[in-house]
């Protein structure tokens, strides 16, 4: 039995993860400090035999008894409400942490995968985006905090491979969506249906022009999977090519919804990129992989899941308004 470790393992990707690496027989050994993560969605997991969880900050030193055989960094804050309200957390989590997991990593010659991030490119001069574009990164913009603390994470994780030889992966995630999206991190999927489950207007930056291409839960796991289990040690691009205004987004979930809501627009904020589409051409012919799931299904699927939740939930989640601070 393989052994993995899995950091963010409590978060939305991770608890994913979590789940199909048990599903391929692996014994998964999952982590996370619970800074933005949820023990409701690894909850399920806690009475298997195969499954453990360790509650700790991997910016502080790391030790795992025993074997390991793959270790995979997904402990980060992944949202602008998240970066915006723990700016150094963030920046630790992915040079501390990333440091203290290729040792790890190090020591147990385990391979090593870190989630990396289309955010890598900032608000891109390329369209659409192929892993060889170096980015538009505002280095002390609001958003560098996460930007920098990806870019940096890319980098350690090369010099480990190409010094040490360290058997490496890096996957560049594209916008996600499924169910344990928290609705209070401030993303565009959670925050459009928070507001139509509340009865709210929903709250479009900008003039709504702006693009982004969402991939379903399912479909980004089995390419992350994909790439962990290939021979390819560089960047690579795993998200959903189909691009949509973030205007004809919002209309399409008024539609879903069932709701009368209106569209109300707010001033675009600092370093917002203006287009985001992956170019997947590397994981078409390397991982034979692309998304399965089409945006209405998963849509409606994420929309049964935000359902589920309590008044409580709902009533709690936080608007984003770009400031450093929250409002309840």
């Amino acid at each position: 039995m393989k052994r993995v470790l899995i950091t963010g393992a409590a978060g939305f990707l991770g608890s994913h993860l979590c789940d199909r690496f048990i599903k391929e027989g692996h014994y998964v050994i999952g982590m996370d400090n619970l800074i933005t993560g949820d023990l409701k969605n690894i909850e399920h997991l806690f009475k298997l035999e195969q499954f453990e969880f360790y509650h700790h900050d991997v910016t502080k030193f790391v030790h795992v008894p025993g074997k390991l055989d793959y270790i995979l960094h997904f402990a980060s804050p992944a949202s602008p409400i998240d970066y915006l309200k723990i700016p150094i957390q963030t920046l630790k989590v992915g040079a501390l942490g990333t440091h203290n997991l290729l040792g790890l990593a190090k020591e147990k010659k385990a391979r090593f995968m870190i989630a990396s991030t289309s955010e890598v490119y900032g608000d891109p001069l390329v369209h659409p985006q192929t892993e060889e574009y170096y980015g538009n990164v505002n280095t002390i913009g609001p958003r560098g905090v996460y930007d920098e603390a990806k870019r940096f994470q890319e980098s350690i994780t090369m010099a480990y491979h190409r010094f040490h030889g360290l058997d490496t992966r890096i996957v560049r995630i594209f916008n996600t969506y499924g169910p344990r999206m928290r609705l209070n991190d401030g993303r565009v999927i959670p925050a459009f249906m928070g507001q139509a489950l509340r009865g709210e207007d929903l709250t479009v930056f900008g003039d709504g022009s702006q693009t982004r291409s969402f991939c379903y839960v399912d479909d980004e796991i089995e390419g992350i999977y994909r790439l962990l289990m290939s021979d390819y040690t560089l960047p690579m691009n795993i998200g959903n090519p189909h691009e949509i205004t973030i205007k004809a987004f919002a209309e399409e979930v008024i539609k879903l919804t069932g709701t009368d809501q209106k569209i109300v627009y707010k001033p675009l904020p600092k370093d917002d990129p203006m287009q985001r589409q992956p170019d997947i051409s590397k994981a078409k012919e390397m991982l034979g992989w692309e998304p399965q799931v089409g945006r209405e299904e998963g849509m409606r699927k994420t929309f049964e899941y935000f359902k589920t939740l309590s008044r409580e939930d709902l009533e709690k989640t936080e608007h984003r308004d770009f400031t450093g601070h929250n409002r309840k």
